[in-house]
């Protein structure tokens, strides 16, 4: 076999090109592919395998093997030589295919004849598309020459099915123009109808061949030479500290690779444009890392897509800055965004979408603040949705409806007017307690962490801020913000809470709340490891400056501020005393001392329960974390999928152990609430309520909900269902259930 030279690359991607610019249905486009392919590389099969679902392989075109066999033979990711391509995203190229590992023997195709193989992956930036196949019947390992024109024609399939040049065709159905469903995770609860507006929006190759070698070699040098005074120029921020300069530097190194840019460059002079060789490249940096076993290694993957995405932004011109105009309906899409971006589109958004994320991330927190519907997790959104695309977040469910269909449209926008008219009578009740049939009553406050939250406060009823999260204004900056900051930050939520009361917890960071300024610790577990209160006393310093400036931001008003994360009451007389100790130097500096002060403890580790009595009769109230209490009660990691939905609230067990903290703090008159999400779901709100939890405290649009139902029910007939329920060891949920719809069918 002659040695192939890149002019005969070049030429192969021209007639590429140049069939797939013929009319005809996907299906003819295949066809033409895959003989243009085996007759330019002097083989008698070429085939290509496309991918019917992410675990199956289906033969979708070919030129030398049965034709009966199209659309009929199928293997799983993993399975047989092809399978073995998709799965380790690398090429294979052995000369006796029936003899190495993993051969799987498909009769209905008549390969045995054809001994010589060589598969390589159709893939896009981490996405897999399927694998490209030649074999000959002349036992012979392919030349290397060979193997990178045939990666080469695999980057041009992967891109041209990016443009939807296959979209006619079954096996290749419709991205970017066919409904689709992706299941997620919830984040923040809530339905939303809108319009796509991509974050950081994926480059679109339009042309990955190119016309001149030379000018697309020049292209990419200029380009590479750019992203490197970028990154220099970033790296000379005087500010930056040691954790920032190390990953700019990790981004220096790539960026000034010779390597990197080298085999660009003979992707290029093999036909490839500038940017079909960038992504090329990307792809295959990719499939390496992501089987390396070192999870320090993996994680640099982040930084090699950054680069490459900002390479691609220079040599296209696109990206966010490119003058494309937001919807006025946006839903965001992404594969993660830090608070502060997100705080930047503010309350215009109409719902969230992440690739990525976590139900106790940044992203969550702001979006519970905002009130914006979030799904997380949501797989292969990034690679499916472009700029405008309709699409319908289900933050109940967990679900997103992308380009979906007039139907389910429809169902949705139902969904929302009636949560629209259920709002209208939440408002009627706004400014009536919640007191339940049996005289109880129960005192809803809202949780908040922004000063855009406070105009919840008046207009959903709550009777003040039960939390407000202190953590959100160091989250959203570079740097430590100064004492001066927060005490003007803290005397504004107070103005706009007008007298209504506030109760600050302190700085709650640690696990997966990491200040990007601090030095991050390398923990197995975060969730129960250096965190909260734990960092406060370990760092006085920064609770001391957080005191200082809570302590100002009252200006002599009553103070009510609570500690987290109490494992045990030394911890809390600590914290205490240094509260006390800042309320002395305050004094002595001639500032106002708030003329009442209420010190409150987070229960949210299943040991505070069992504290000594000191603990109990010394703090002032306990908010009860259930969304950490209940992780640690069950040992259910929150932000598991596989465990996080396990447990219920309403076992009995769980029950029981609340019943536990109600009596012990009843015993010692110590005020209790409960904080979380779980206070924000009506039926769990009223179970908390019968068993004699007094306030609860939840993000604002629960309060009406939550309000409605505890003014209809009789909350003692209802601890006598929960009572039996927990006596007979059985889970509440179903019994409380069966009692409400008795009690509101009238």
């Amino acid at each position: 076999m002659p040695k192939r030279n890149d002019s005969d690359s070049r030429k192969l991607l021209r007639r590429l090109r140049d069939s797939l610019a013929l009319p005809g249905q996907g299906q003819d486009r295949l066809d033409r592919i895959t003989n243009l392919i085996a007759d330019s590389m002097h083989s008698e099969v070429c085939s290509i395998y496309l991918f019917r679902d992410p675990e199956t392989l289906e033969l979708c075109s070919t030129e030398g093997l049965k034709a009966e066999a199209v659309h009929q033979t199928r293997l799983k990711l993993g399975e047989g030589l092809v399978g073995q391509v998709a799965r380790k995203g690398e090429p294979m190229n052995t000369a006796n295919a029936p003899a190495a590992k993993g051969f799987r023997y498909m009769p209905e195709t008549g390969e045995e004849a054809y001994p010589a193989f060589l598969g390589v992956p159709i893939q896009r930036i981490g996405e897999r598309l399927g694998v490209l196949v030649v074999q000959s019947k002349v036992a012979r390992v392919y030349a290397e020459d060979e193997v990178d024109a045939l990666e080469v024609v695999a980057m041009v399939l992967a891109e041209m099915a990016e443009l939807g040049a296959f979209n006619s065709d079954e096996a290749m159905a419709g991205k970017h123009t066919h409904p689709l469903m992706v299941r997620g995770s919830t984040g923040q609860e809530g339905v939303a109808e809108g319009h796509v507006w991509l974050h950081e929006p994926r480059v679109v190759v339009t042309n990955p061949v190119a016309e001149d070698p030379l000018t697309e070699i020049e292209r990419i040098r200029a380009a590479v030479d750019r992203l490197r005074v970028s990154v220099d120029d970033l790296l000379s921020v005087a500010t930056l500290d040691k954790e920032q300069r190390q990953v700019l530097e990790a981004y220096r190194m790539f960026a000034h690779s010779r390597g990197w840019l080298r085999r660009m460059e003979e992707d290029i002079a093999r036909g490839l444009s500038a940017e079909a060789a960038v992504q090329k490249e990307q792809s295959a940096t990719r499939a390496r890392m992501e089987q390396v076993p070192d999870a320090y290694l993996r994680d640099r993957l982040h930084d090699l897509d950054d680069l490459a995405n900002r390479l691609l932004r220079i040599l296209t011109g696109q990206g966010t800055d490119t003058g494309a105009e937001m919807p006025a309906d946006p839903v965001l899409v992404a594969r993660n965004i830090g608070p502060a971006e997100l705080l930047d589109y503010g309350r215009k958004l109409k719902g969230i979408v992440l690739e990525e994320g976590s139900v106790g991330s940044h992203a969550a927190i702001v979006a519970r603040a905002l009130a914006i519907p979030l799904v997380i997790h949501a797989d292969r959104i990034l690679s499916e949705a472009l700029n405008g695309n309709a699409i319908v977040v289900d933050g109940d469910q967990g679900i997103v409806h992308l380009r979906p269909e007039e139907t389910i449209a429809r169902s949705f926008r139902d969904k929302m007017a009636m949560q629209a008219q259920a709002q209208e009578r939440y408002a009627s009740l706004r400014s009536l307690p919640a007191e339940s049939r049996c005289g109880t009553i129960t005192a809803l406050h809202m949780n908040a962490g922004l000063m855009a939250d406070l105009p919840s406060l008046e207009h959903s009823g709550a009777e003040r801020v039960g939390l407000f999260r202190t953590e959100l204004q160091f989250l959203i900056r570079n740097q430590m913000p100064r004492r001066e900051e927060l005490a003007a930050i803290y005397a504004r939520v107070l103005d706009a809470a007008k007298g209504r009361g506030v109760t600050f917890r302190t700085l709650d960071i640690g696990s997966d709340k990491v200040l990007p300024y601090m030095k991050p610790h390398d923990e197995p577990n975060p969730a129960m490891g250096w965190r909260a209160i734990r960092v406060g006393l370990d760092k006085p310093g920064i609770l001391r400056m957080q005191l200082q400036a809570l302590i100002r931001a009252h200006r002599g008003e009553p103070m009510s501020l609570m500690f987290p994360f109490i494992a045990e009451g030394s911890e809390f007389y600590d914290a205490r005393a240094m509260l006390d100790a800042q309320l002395e130097r305050e004094r002595m500096l001639g500032h106002v001392i708030p003329r009442t002060i209420r010190i409150g403890a987070m229960l949210e580790t299943p040991a505070l329960a069992f504290a000594p009595d000191r603990f109990f009769r010394e703090v002032d109230f306990i908010s009860i974390g259930g969304n950490d209490l209940k992780q640690f009660f069950f040992a259910a990691d929150r932000e598991n999928e596989l465990v996080r939905r396990r447990y219920d609230t309403l076992s009995p067990s769980f029950l029981e152990f609340i019943c536990r903290i109600v009596a012990r703090c009843q015993e010692f008159n110590t005020d209790l609430s409960f904080c979380g999400e779980d206070a924000g779901r009506p039926i769990e709100a009223m179970c908390f309520a019968a068993l004699g939890i007094r306030t609860l405290s939840m993000r604002p649009a629960s309060i009406g909900p939550v309000k409605t139902l505890l003014r209809r029910i009789d909350l003692t007939q209802l601890q006598g269902v929960i009572k039996t329920a927990i006596m007979d060891g059985e889970n509440a949920r179903q019994p409380v259930t069966d009692w409400l719809a008795m009690q509101t069918s009238d």
